[in-house]
């Protein structure tokens, strides 16, 4: 455990080299040196914008019926030009996740022989150095049980520490005032003007208060002073009114301080690691340790980047990284699931046409695709309220849109739960976008089998989706198949055929959005007979099954991207919506469907092989996942070395380019993280295929190594060990009754699963039950 650590012997100049802490709604990046330390302050909630209805479309059935007239005969122009008429709204406040403020710490002194680190075990930031002979430590961590962020500066001699802090906010509408010497009290408003109209936004309240021993403290021109210092703590809390019905957020944050100061820096330290570590220790994993494991986390980084990637135990790092990024950013309690950028904020995507937001059309999704797997399932249930919040208000975007019941949900959504088209139909209409997140209330389900969680949440809310389905679609005149549409394919477009060679994005029956409607009406059919309800919709859930659209192989030997074989517009373009069929779904897989899975590999191959292939974080980590579902270890390995290599900042934390989808620079985006962290998994173990599926997609690099804590769809958790490249031995722990296949290459043996038991299978998959436990 104690090897986790991402450290450096340089100054973190900028917030990219900076270390993420977080206690699931708190959180800060910081960076700095000897000399000057800065906390970035995020709070998951601090969003600009409001929640705003958009216009009533009183005729959204009779526009939606004109429009598939077009499309069904050919005339893709004219069908979106009515699309961008009343599928276009236009943008209001939509606003984005800002960050609140910077905390500055400015010291008197220099040193030298600088070590920063962050310890994955602990969940603590250190900063150590020597400065005249004098050791200097820092350290930083928020507290999840105590809702605060803390800070300890210690100096080794006696008087040893002068500094300055202050508090800088990062809006229009911010202040920070020095009270009784050693408090800063700081109020602002999430305003900005790219995404709203600079003058709505939630607002926050925070406190910082600065404890020293020996010295002096004293305000000092909106600062405040510490001299000759023996040790200094400080906490920090801040809050909004984010869904609150009364004044008493406000008065939250100081609250917590005084709480923090009653029960002392140390108790507060111990139950902060004691909390994170019931979650974070529940998986163990080794891959391998060479000589490049001993060297900076940013040396590392720079090896990978030449092609020298003789170190399995970065892959192990940045595997529990991820899941350290999920525990310090989505808890149980966390009043909104992780954003594009979890809940940190480099700033970059406020100030252009992105927005630190809810993308539905893969980055949301995929923030949460390690979680389940992973052993972090309580992680996953802000998720789950927000799904509920997005049907809600999804289902006024159904009638006013589209003129269906259910809900529905595109592109992307806000804090209050936008639901509506994009204002862009390019982009912007994606009709599935909805369903796609709602999948991980299926997933979150198959994991855990919380037949309660079932009943009251997965079901009412995938049943409503499954409505809006059943009402939206229609027959496709030429094929006889039930149809969505128009949506695109995100984001991706075709050219028609036709003498111009048009370059278009709608048309109807996308692959991606056929693959989650059968995935959403299959489910809903079992979960209503597995609950003996609805009995009428198993039968319209049967009879529109029955009509669905093939998974269809193009005349290139790939997998269809639309109904129709189009030409790719932008072959090497970044998504790869409709290999859901492969990952994360499981429509496709190689002993299931090896034709499929064939043109599946083909249309992979086709995107990496291109030397224009938008190079993005989330692109390589679904192409190094999808290649996992294909037991293809190497080619997995490949794109996850480049991940790690060519895209994430010196901090480990993964980026967007500069040029690609309007990004103006090197954008932190987390779904890389999530995404790698999550093929990793898929490399060690399966079960989305009705097998627990053991080393399916083993890397050479990765010869000798084991995983603890792994979790199965069935609620089983899984352990694996491995020499040489070849499966020594597995042990399976039962959460739940269940029939299971255990497989490893071509060999597979059956196994009834008993509630609460353990079993080990040996490198011949012979099976021995150990033990019952006894629950108390």
């Amino acid at each position: 455990m104690n090897e986790l650590k991402l450290w450096y012997t340089r100054p973190a100049s900028n917030w990219s080299q900076g270390l993420p802490i977080g206690n699931g709604r708190l959180g800060a990046v910081i960076y700095g040196g000897v000399e000057q330390e800065t906390w970035s302050i995020t709070e998951v909630t601090y969003w600009s914008g409001e929640p705003e209805s958009l216009p009533n479309q009183s005729k959204a059935r009779a526009n939606l019926d004109q429009m598939r007239e077009h499309f069904f005969a050919g005339d893709y122009k004219g069908g979106d030009a009515l699309a961008k008429q009343s599928l276009q709204p236009k943008k209001g406040n939509f606003g984005t996740n800002l960050t609140v403020c910077d905390v500055k710490l400015t010291f008197d002194h220099s040193g030298d022989e600088l070590v920063r680190e962050l310890d994955l075990d602990n969940a603590c930031m250190h900063t150590g150095y020597t400065s005249n002979g004098n050791s200097i430590s820092r350290e930083a961590w928020a507290s999840h049980p105590d809702g605060i962020l803390a800070s300890r500066i210690s100096s080794e001699q006696p008087g040893g520490l002068s500094l300055s802090v202050q508090i800088l906010g990062r809006t229009d509408h911010f202040t920070a005032v020095v009270i009784n010497d050693d408090t800063i009290v700081f109020q602002g408003q999430a305003t900005e003007s790219m995404h709203s109209n600079g003058e709505c936004g939630v607002r926050c309240q925070g406190t910082l208060k600065v404890i020293a021993s020996g010295g002096r403290v004293y305000a000092d021109e909106g600062h405040i002073r510490i001299v000759n210092a023996d040790d200094v703590v400080m906490y920090l809390a801040a809050n909004t009114d984010y869904g609150t019905h009364n004044d008493e957020w406000a008065s939250e944050s100081e609250r917590q301080v005084k709480n923090a100061i009653a029960k002392g820096y140390d108790r507060l330290k111990e139950d902060h690691i004691a909390d994170y570590r019931s979650l974070y220790r529940r998986v163990h994993v080794e891959l391998g340790v060479t000589s490049q494991s001993s060297l900076p986390t940013d040396e590392r980084i720079q090896l990978f980047m030449k092609d020298q990637h003789d170190d399995p135990q970065l892959f192990a790092l940045f595997y529990q990284y991820g899941r350290y990024l999920t525990i310090a950013g989505s808890r149980s309690d966390s009043p909104l699931p992780l954003n594009l950028q979890g809940i940190w904020n480099d700033g970059e995507a406020n100030r252009m046409q992105w927005s630190c937001d809810y993308h539905l059309d893969i980055n949301t999704q995929m923030n949460y695709f390690p979680t389940e797997v992973s052993n972090l399932a309580e992680c996953h249930l802000p998720l789950m309220r927000f799904i509920e919040q997005l049907a809600g208000t999804g289902r006024s975007a159904a009638q006013q849109f589209y003129g269906c019941e259910g809900w529905v949900a595109h592109v992307f959504s806000n804090a209050w739960g936008f639901a509506s088209p994009g204002w862009e139909t390019s982009w912007g209409l994606n009709v599935t976008g909805g369903l796609w997140i709602a999948t991980h209330l299926r997933e979150h389900y198959e994991f855990g089998l919380d037949r309660a969680f079932l009943a009251e949440t997965a079901y009412p809310v995938l049943k409503e989706a499954a409505a809006f389905f059943l009402d939206y679609m229609t027959i496709h005149p030429k094929y006889g198949w039930l149809v969505t549409g128009p949506s695109n394919s995100p984001e991706n477009s075709f050219y028609v055929n036709d003498s111009e060679k048009s370059e278009q994005q709608l048309s109807m029956g996308s692959t991606m959005d056929q693959i989650l409607v059968r995935d959403l009406f299959t489910f809903c059919l079992e979960a209503s007979s597995l609950l003996e309800v609805d009995e009428d919709l198993r039968q319209k859930l049967k009879d529109a099954i029955a009509l669905l659209p093939p998974l269809l192989i193009g005349q290139r030997g790939q997998l269809q991207e639309w109904l129709e074989d189009y030409e790719e517009a932008q072959p090497d373009h970044r998504h790869l919506s409709h290999m859901f069929s492969l990952y994360p779904g499981n429509q496709v897989t190689p002993e299931g469907t090896p034709e499929l899975s064939a043109a599946a590999r083909v249309t992979l191959e086709n995107r990496m092989g291109r030397e224009t292939l938008e190079d993005v974080e989330f692109t390589l980590a679904a192409l190094a996942a999808n290649f996992a579902r294909l037991h293809d270890g190497e080619n997995a390995y490949k794109h996850l070395t480049h991940l790690i290599g060519h895209l994430c900042f010196d901090n480990l934390l993964t980026y967007s380019k500069a040029g690609i989808a309007g990004a103006e620079t090197n954008i932190f985006v987390v779904d890389g993280n999530f995404g790698g962290t999550a093929a990793i998994a898929e490399m060690l173990l399966q079960s989305h295929a009705g097998d627990i599926h053991l080393l399916p997609a083993l890397p050479a690099k990765w010869h000798t190594g084991n995983v603890r804590g792994l979790r199965a769809k069935g609620n089983a958790e899984v352990d694996v060990v491995w020499v040489n490249g070849e499966f020594v031995e597995a042990t399976i722990q039962a959460f739940s009754a269940g029939h299971k296949s255990v497989r490893y290459r071509n060999h597979k043996v059956e196994i009834n699963l008993e509630p609460n038991c353990t079993y080990r299978i040996d490198s011949n998959l012979n099976i021995e039950r150990i033990h019952q436990r006894v629950l108390s």
